[in-house]
């Protein structure tokens, strides 16, 4: 019989902790800090202040201190004045009237509700003084940065790359055009509400429910109706369901800092269809708004080819800004001679090279949503459409800067983890250093926003054949001319001229050529240059200008007759709401010279002090101070009793360091 086993009762074993499931590493998150905050509450609230809270004291700091000259900077001659300084509807403040002109008004090229009302408010707050403006666009600016740092470190989990990112973006000097420019408001404004999407949209993503979906909806209509450029939001939001959230059903698994449920892709692009159609909305909107104003450059002035190959050398270039941000310009033209070929191939070959390499680093998720969120958020800004004379503009990077930031930041951690431990300083030294450098550079580009003829001067060096800058610096000179009681400007005749050689078709060259010459007594040279501006001109409102400035220069050459058949010629044309108050005013004035040159000639032949008193009172009246006070001079020394002439000379003696005749009876130089 076989002898039976005997199964012993096993002794009870302490129970071990059951095993993580093993989960694939996701590449993007191996090199991630811990960051998990400790259940204890002290724990929690020692976390939220050193990872969060403290970080966003250090960015405002940081970014208000480089950008605080500004707040002490004027208004530009670059559209400010049509933005605030002469804008009466802003003028009201925040009133029903001005909400209402602000939803339907197309001025400007472009539907910008929320950046006309928060210009309203900052006049009724701040009035015509300029710091108070500058102000907004700087604490707006700080804010961005604290979003774009909250944002990333939500979803990331990962301070130090964060911090980094929105320090860069914060000092890059790139974003000085947005920040520095009054009528730039609409840029910082709209990332504001972009970059609040943003976060409304990562809480979505967490727990998608309709409710949630509708904060992010609005906060992109308020950034859509701050600037339109942000269509391309939808198109964000699914790179951002690439990276970080990580959201793709079958893609990869679910973010381990930021856990969201999955879905597959076509669920996901179905989710962005009501946003697309915000976009679209909105895109329509904008061209119709530009093509009434006629902002949009007709296919002759830029062919498609040419478009097409200012786009390819344009991204290039920005890539090149972002690396190496330095000769910045408010404004840069198109090349008068055409782009290289040779130049339009390597930024293409650059493009294609970067694009292949971010498709093979597929394992790097953050490459790609960085890479195609820069290539992206510069389509509708990219000049496809062209708008304006720019061939690009720093400002149109400030979104766009972001992706770069993003792709290089985090690219540049996963290198470092390759470098020794004990060696890991010399990164965080690196880093340093070029944060330095751009708050540097920053402080140095936002200096030349300190007057017009700096900030244009400045873009005229930096660029090529820049005719706006060489207009506008010349500009500046002649009004500064005038201002000192001076007859004209040499010196501003040389960059006006600069301007016709880049552009002999440019009108507004040709026309501040003519006043120039019209202020220095050249009244002949003076009407062929404004017939060759009228030559050339396309607005209405320009060309009320040139015929204005003609009526003028025939009162100066006292042909009154031929000068009235002008100013009724500029005063019959339609330019604008405005009223050509100085087409008027010459108009009138021109009966008054006729009396003037009458009465001078009979008192030639009998001179008596009432009659240079009445000549002295006809000049003032016409706007001629200082021959008035000659006059009444006159009127003294033939009677130094003559108590009228005394009292009227006694009237205009201040004002006898004027020029000849008022600013508004001569030409004055266009500016943009």
């Amino acid at each position: 019989m076989p002898a039976t086993r005997i199964r012993k009762k096993p002794k009870k074993q302490r129970a071990l902790p059951k095993p993580a499931p093993v989960v694939a590493p996701v590449p993007d998150q191996v090199s991630q800090e811990p960051e998990v905050p400790s259940t204890d509450f002290s724990d929690s609230q020692s976390f939220l202040w050193r990872h969060r809270v403290a970080p966003a004291i250090l960015l405002s700091l940081m970014t208000f201190a480089v950008y605080s000259q500004v707040i002490h900077h004027p208004f530009s001659n670059y559209d400010d004045s049509e933005y605030v300084q002469d804008n009466v509807r802003i003028q009201h403040g925040i009133t029903w009237d001005t909400v209402r002109w602000a939803v339907t008004s197309h001025e400007h090229a472009n539907w910008h509700p929320v950046t006309w009302l928060s210009h309203a408010l900052d006049w009724q707050l701040f009035g015509p003084d300029a710091s108070g403006h500058h102000l907004t666009s700087v604490l707006l600016h700080v804010a961005n940065v604290v979003l774009l740092f909250l944002f990333l470190s939500l979803v990331t989990k990962s301070t130090a790359r964060s911090l980094l990112v929105a320090a860069l973006f914060a000092l890059h000097p790139i974003g000085v055009e947005s920040v520095a420019w009054v009528a730039e408001r609409k840029n910082v404004l709209c990332t504001t509400f972009f970059l609040l999407a943003l976060l409304a949209y990562a809480r979505y993503a967490q727990r998608p429910n309709i409710g949630r979906y509708l904060v992010v909806a609005s906060l992109f209509v308020f950034s859509l109706a701050s600037k339109p450029m942000v269509v391309t939001l939808p198109f964000v939001l699914l790179l951002l369901d690439y990276w970080p959230l990580q959201r793709i059903k079958g893609w990869t698994v679910s973010s381990p800092p930021f856990p969201t449920p999955q879905f597959p892709a076509s669920r996901l692009a179905l989710e962005k269809v009501p946003l697309l159609a915000l976009s679209v909305a909105d895109s329509v909107v904008t061209l119709v708004a530009q093509r009434g104003v006629h902002a949009i450059r007709s296919g002759g002035a830029y062919p498609l080819s040419v478009r097409l190959e200012n786009a390819i050398f344009s991204y290039a270039a920005y890539v090149w800004k972002m690396i190496w941000p330095t000769r910045l310009a408010v404004l840069y033209p198109y090349p008068s001679d055409g782009l290289s070929a040779v130049g339009v191939f390597f930024s293409a070959f650059l493009l294609i090279a970067v694009s292949v390499w971010v498709w093979r680093q597929r394992s790097r998720p953050y490459l790609m949503t960085g890479w195609l969120w820069f290539l992206g958020m510069l389509v509708p800004v990219i000049g496809l459409i062209q708008v304006g004379e720019q061939s690009m503009a720093d400002r149109y990077a400030y979104l766009p800067l972001i992706g770069f930031l993003i792709l290089a930041v985090w690219g540049l951690f996963d290198l470092a983890q390759n470098i020794p431990s004990d060696l890991r300083w010399t990164a965080a030294v690196g880093a340093a250093i070029v944060l330095i450098v751009f708050a540097s550079l920053t402080v140095r580009q936002v200096g030349f926003w300190r007057s017009n003829l700096d900030l244009w001067s400045h873009a005229s060096a930096v660029t090529e054949n820049n005719a706006v800058a060489e207009g506008v610096v010349g500009s500046e000179l002649l009004l500064d001319a005038l201002n000192h009681g001076l007859r004209g400007s040499n010196e501003a005749q040389v960059h006006f001229r600069n301007a016709a050689r880049i552009n002999p078709q440019d009108s507004e060259a040709n026309m501040n050529i003519g006043a120039d010459l019209q202020l220095g007594g050249h009244l002949e040279e003076a009407l062929e240059k404004y017939k060759l501006a009228l030559e050339y001109v396309e607005s209405d409102e320009m060309k009320a200008e040139i015929i204005t400035d003609m009526g003028s220069a025939y009162e100066q050459s006292g042909d009154f007759a031929t000068a009235r058949e002008y100013y009724l010629r500029a005063l019959k044309i339609k330019s604008g709401s405005k009223p050509n108050n100085t087409a008027f005013m010459g108009f009138a004035r021109t009966f008054t010279d006729e009396k003037i040159k009458a009465l001078g000639t009979s008192l030639e032949l009998h001179p008596t002090p009432e009659g240079y008193w009445q000549l002295g009172q006809l000049q003032d009246a016409g706007g001629y101070t200082a021959s008035a006070v000659a006059s009444y001079r006159h009127a003294l020394e033939l009677d130094p009793k003559f108590e009228k002439a005394r009292t009227a000379l006694a009237k205009d003696s201040p004002l006898a360091q004027t020029s000849a005749r008022s600013t508004d009876s001569i030409p004055q130089p266009r500016l943009p």
